[in-house]
């Protein structure tokens, strides 16, 4: 072997290498933040990818994104939150709304992009216009806002229905208000309650044990990270019992669930990275406005219904922006 053309060869093996590594280490990072179970969360990452792909960001070439995980053990977020900031990541993304409480009080100065209920009632920013501080992002509105589609849902959907079942986490800060709310909501349509606090996996056998005892017609599912990560157990005791379920989240209608309305979350994590781009580029989070959903869909499941014995008035499927088959 040539011994000029090795070394000349090492030399550039060497050389491409350098410049990779240097590459990546100028590459922002990304500290993404979720209080799920790891793969629990394919629309919110998929969605903040796919808006970073179309502003000339690729993940790994242009950017770097360090994953964090909770498994649902809202105590770790803290750690993890603090571990990110050691890396000194150039923003925060805080997916939902236990995540962005963590993040205002344990990020400092690291600029916070957040996907929450209520950020200003949750008491992160000032107002949506002018959220001052580091964080800013977008809320998908408090759902106690829209929450009242969902019992008209039952109530079109079961008109026979007397009585309905809410599941929420109370450990969640903006599911309180939703609960209040469709308890005032649901007397004046002849509907009866038996909501059922979570926390653990147990509860969620225990509520079902109550739901059935109630015989309630059909079950409102408040948005939460906790019960998504759930929502298996969640779909598979509704299926054994016969109940139909009305969910905030597309999360619970495609495996099985019968109805969703809410925003279009996907659509919320692809602005999110519009956030991102701008904080790169130098602006500051207090400077840029909270926005709001534009987005909302009704989303039905066919099949679910089918197995539930329901017809779905045709007034109804009209207006739904998806059918599943």
């Amino acid at each position: 072997m040539n011994r000029r053309a090795f070394i000349t060869g090492l030399g550039a093996v060497l050389a491409a290498s350098i410049a990779a590594e240097a590459q990546q280490t100028q590459s922002p990072r990304i500290g993404y933040v979720w209080s799920g179970k790891r793969g629990s969360d394919p629309v919110e990452t998929g969605g903040l990818l796919q808006g970073l792909r179309e502003l000339g960001y690729t993940e790994g070439r242009d950017i770097v994104i360090e994953y964090r995980y909770a498994e649902d053990q809202l105590d770790r977020l803290p750690g993890l939150i603090a571990e990110l900031t050691t890396l000194k990541v150039a923003v925060l993304v805080s997916v939902g709304t236990p995540v962005t409480a963590a993040a205002k009080r344990e990020a400092g100065e690291t600029p916070v992009v957040s996907v929450s209920s209520d950020p200003v009632g949750l008491g992160v920013v000032r107002s949506l216009a002018r959220p001052g501080g580091t964080l800013t992002g977008l809320s998908t509105g408090p759902e106690a806002d829209f929450c009242g589609k969902w019992v008209e849902l039952v109530k079109e959907l079961v008109p026979k229905a007397s009585r309905v079942g809410i599941i929420w986490n109370p450990v969640n800060q903006s599911s309180s208000p939703v609960v209040k709310k469709i308890e005032v909501l649901a007397p004046p349509l002849g509907l009866r309650l038996t909501p059922q606090p979570v926390q653990e996996s147990a509860d969620i056998e225990a509520a079902f044990a109550t739901l059935v005892r109630d015989r309630v017609a059909a079950l409102i599912i408040v948005t939460d990270p906790f019960l998504a990560a759930h929502r298996a157990q969640i779909l598979r005791l509704a299926a054994a019992n016969h109940i139909a379920t009305v969910a905030g989240v597309r999360y619970f209608v495609e495996p099985g669930g019968l109805m969703y309305y809410g925003p279009n979350f996907f659509d919320l994590f692809r602005r999110a990275a519009y956030f991102v781009d701008k904080i790169f580029k130098g602006a500051k989070p207090a400077d840029l406005p909270v926005e709001q959903p534009t987005k909302f869909e009704l989303v039905i499941n066919m099949k679910t219904a089918k197995a539930l014995g329901l017809t779905i008035p045709p007034s109804l499927l009209l207006r739904a922006d998806q059918v599943i088959e």
